[in-house]
């Protein structure tokens, strides 16, 4: 296993965003940053702003969060942890869910709404431009028009640079792609659920980010015997970090935010950078179910 010395995310290549937004492919998710049911503040504050800290001290420059983890308090956490931002820090985040309680989610797509939170992530991260801005879900509620509609006219006013879409299909992105660009997506996928295969694969045929969320889910695969336990060992390493060498294997466009609130756990996601999986350790893991 690679020593915390010598740990570094840009061991996983970079990707452009948009075609110019430049980060590391192993990036960080904040959501396991707050409190239980992803509501309130974290249990461990100084914890959570060491964590974010290290991320970037990895070189970790893709750092994943939504106005509704908390709701803000991830926001607050960035910018206490990491404002002014280093060079080359990016920032994504989402807009479009509400929240009436721990693990309570409502989409609102209505433009007014999506206005709002677009202005208070920006007061609440400290910039004058949001990276990355992602509808966190589609509300069925609202014609897709006026919700990317309201994303795109913000992007016009330079509130914000690139759009992306958060928990959609296919048809979805082509839909979207009708209104404005649409440089990212981010849906559920791991080794254990690739329900989203079909989408990363039009990801990487159009040159769009596919961010996958819950990236380490690896459950039963993970059992003593089995193929990625064994390839794991081979390799020195955890069945969580074979996970995440198959993502970043998967496609060039694969953008895994593994989150923790453990700076030991975040040393080891990123130490996954470095792992190189032949074809055949490749085939094995994908041969997976």
């Amino acid at each position: 296993m690679t020593s915390a010395d010598t740990i570094n995310a840009s061991a996983a290549g970079t990707f452009a965003i948009g075609g110019d937004l430049v980060v590391n492919r192993l990036g960080f998710g904040t959501m396991q940053l707050t409190g239980r049911g992803v509501w309130g503040e974290p249990a461990d504050r100084a914890g959570a702003i060491a964590v974010l800290r290290r991320a970037v001290e990895l070189g970790v420059t893709l750092i994943d969060t939504a106005d509704a983890y908390g709701p803000f308090v991830t926001d607050a956490l960035i910018h206490e942890a990491l404002h002014p931002y280093a060079d080359g820090v990016a920032i994504a985040t989402k807009v479009g869910f509400t929240r009436q309680g721990p693990n309570q989610w409502i989409p609102v797509g209505r433009p007014e709404y999506l206005r709002q939170q677009t202005e208070l992530n920006l007061r609440h991260l400290g910039v004058d431009r949001i990276d990355l801005l992602q509808l966190h879900r589609i509300d069925p509620k609202v014609p897709l028009e006026d919700q990317i509609g309201e994303l795109a006219a913000l992007q016009a006013e330079g509130k914000v640079r690139h759009i992306g879409l958060s928990e959609v299909t296919v048809a979805d992105v082509a839909a979207a792609r009708q209104i404005a660009p649409i440089v990212s997506v981010q849906n559920l996928f791991n080794l254990s659920d690739r329900s989203a295969s079909e989408l990363l694969d039009y990801s990487e045929a159009e040159g769009i980010a596919f961010i996958p969320w819950f990236p380490l889910a690896t459950g039963e695969l993970s059992a003593a015997g089995t193929p990625l336990a064994e390839l794991a060992a081979s390799h020195d390493a955890t069945p969580s970090q074979l996970a995440l060498a198959w993502l970043l294997h998967r496609s060039p466009v694969t953008l895994p935010i593994p989150g923790t609130s453990s700076v030991a756990h975040l040393e080891e996601n990123v130490a996954a950078a470095a792992i190189t999986l032949s074809d055949d350790e490749y085939a094995a893991l994908d041969a997976l179910s």
